[in-house]
């Protein structure tokens, strides 16, 4: 049995060391907070054996609990430094918060979210098909509709509360994956810095990436815990707000798939295979049927938004004019995201992250850079591959000056600051 345990740690190393049972050399049952009855059929439990067993959960629950918060306080003060500086730069503008965190895609989920979606596809002024809210998933535009059909109030704030909301689930996340993999520092100084990424202000907008980052997170995190049932759910939900969603179906399929085939007998593992796409797949089928063919998102893709896949050769050629004169600024700090992402991403292969975040990051790597629209959107797209700023976070918790942590933290979210007022007030097109 032990030779067989170690074996299966090492094929699985991600997945966490095998599960150990106490066993008692006399009774062929194990004793649990109590003491043995003296046929030894069942252990008999005392106020003092319950009261000291609380406490030991308690004690080993502690730390987490400590950690993570610690995780989604760090998120939140990186994220109020933003916002404050926003509000500081926007209001003798002007400009209030709520407006600037819901412009561009955040008027769509808004439109979204109060009217439905459109029935065809409208017709431009030269017969062409003109952008329409078909391209965006529900999840996010349904919960802010949910509830501010509930909460009187202004949808904007609402739109921004639930992206502010969803970015706390998702700091935790991080932190849960990063305690699982390196320990309770590293988990904290990963939701730290992507907290304090350049599009760190997208975070914190009536944008679908903080809710899709958070559900990528925990689903991620049952595929590592082997908690097949809730990774296929939480990736049914993140396959109804973003198309990115198909790097963590991937991910999940993958990582089901090997255990299913390891053991047959695991049910849950062969029934998040069937779950894990249906979320996609279903907005897909609707959409079908809402405008009448086959291919319907990808028309919409290609058509209304002169959005389509081209392997990154339209990414490739923007690249190249970086040296130019007069190249907007998000172009160049796109690029520079970018190239660190595909760095980190080499830098996690020689970390040896676990192999399902590596398919997720890479999937997420591919979307983003594969697309021949939006090149300055891209640095944006990429908030959800957090799994790649592990390496980041291993070594600034591993380092044992505490002060480079923060000083690269607070160096970092002066930048994200800066260039998110840039973003909001002074670029025109999307963050």
């Amino acid at each position: 049995m032990g030779e067989r345990s170690t074996a299966e740690s090492a094929r699985r190393p991600w997945a966490g060391p095998p599960l150990q049972r106490d066993t008692s050399p006399d009774d062929t049952q194990p004793l649990r907070n109590g003491r043995a009855s003296p046929n030894g059929r069942a252990p008999v439990e005392t106020p003092d054996a319950r009261t000291a067993g609380d406490a030991g959960a308690w004690r080993r629950l502690w730390p987490h609990l400590r950690g993570g918060l610690t995780a989604v306080l760090l998120w939140a003060a990186l994220r109020a430094i933003g916002l404050w500086a926003l509000h500081h730069y926007a209001a003798p503008r002007g400009l209030t918060l709520p407006s600037l965190l819901t412009r561009a895609d955040g008027d769509w989920y808004m439109v979204l979210a109060q009217r439905g979606y459109d029935q065809a596809v409208p017709l431009a002024a030269d017969g062409g098909a003109a952008a329409t809210n078909l391209a965006f998933f529900p999840l996010y535009p349904g919960l802010v509709a949910l509830v501010a059909g509930w909460v009187p109030g202004d949808i904007q704030v609402v739109q921004v509360v639930i992206a502010c909301a969803t970015g706390v689930a998702a700091a935790a996340g991080l932190y849960a994956i990063g305690a699982h993999l390196h320990g309770p520092r590293a988990g904290v100084f990963l939701a730290g810095l992507w907290g304090a990424l350049p599009h760190a202000v997208v975070e914190t907008m009536g944008y679908s990436e903080s809710l899709f980052t958070a559900l990528s997170a925990w689903s991620l995190w049952a595929v590592l815990r082997r908690r097949w049932l809730t990774a296929g759910l939480l990736c049914v939900l993140a396959g109804l707000t973003r198309p990115t969603a198909l790097a963590l179906i991937a991910a999940v399929v993958l990582a089901a798939l090997v255990a299913a085939v390891r053991d047959p007998r695991q049910w849950r593992a062969w029934l998040a295979i069937a779950l894990a796409p249906l979320g996609t797949l279903g907005f897909a089928l609707w959409l079908n049927d809402r405008l009448g063919r086959w291919d319907a998102y990808f028309y919409v893709q290609r058509e209304a938004w002169h959005n389509s896949f081209d392997f990154g050769a339209e990414s490739w050629r923007t690249a190249g004019t970086l040296l130019q004169d007069g190249v907007p600024l998000p172009i160049v700090v796109t690029t520079v995201v970018l190239l660190a992402m595909v760095g980190l991403f080499v830098a996690s292969l020689g970390a040896r992250l676990p192999w399902p975040l590596l398919v997720y990051s890479a999937v997420v790597l591919v979307l983003a850079v594969g697309g021949d629209a939006y090149y300055w959107a891209k640095a944006r797209m990429l908030l959800p591959a957090f799994p790649l700023l592990l390496p980041a976070a291993l070594g600034m918790a591993r380092s044992r000056n505490h002060a480079v942590g923060v000083a690269v933290l607070g160096v970092l979210t002066v930048i994200a600051s800066w260039y998110g007022i840039f973003l909001l007030i002074h670029w025109r097109g999307s963050p």
